[in-house]
């Protein structure tokens, strides 16, 4: 069924893959080691790794995947802004 409820063209079945493909790497070492560095991927602050969440840098609405060349560790409050951004939206974004 193809939903395109995203505007992108991005299948609702995708995105649930997507999504259980990204519980999945939460439990493994390579996203452990990412929180023990404690470092925010956008902003660069220092964060304690309990408070950083998973954030697809192109966004799964946008036709991003949950691979770990698309994942980073981030404090809350970017990832709260980012939304749906792609990066050079974002950058654009931060510029301002």
């Amino acid at each position: 069924m193809s939903a395109d409820l995203y505007g992108e063209g991005v299948d609702e079945e995708d995105i649930r893959r997507e999504r259980a493909k990204a519980r999945e790497i939460r439990k493994s070492r390579w996203w452990q080691t990412k929180l023990s560095l404690g470092i925010c991927y956008y902003c660069g602050k220092k964060t304690p790794a309990k408070e950083l969440t998973m954030d697809h840098i192109v966004p799964l609405a946008r036709g991003g995947t949950s691979s770990k060349g698309n994942l980073a560790a981030c404090c809350k409050e970017c990832n709260n802004l980012k939304k749906t951004m792609l990066p050079m939206e974002w950058d654009e974004y931060m510029k301002r």
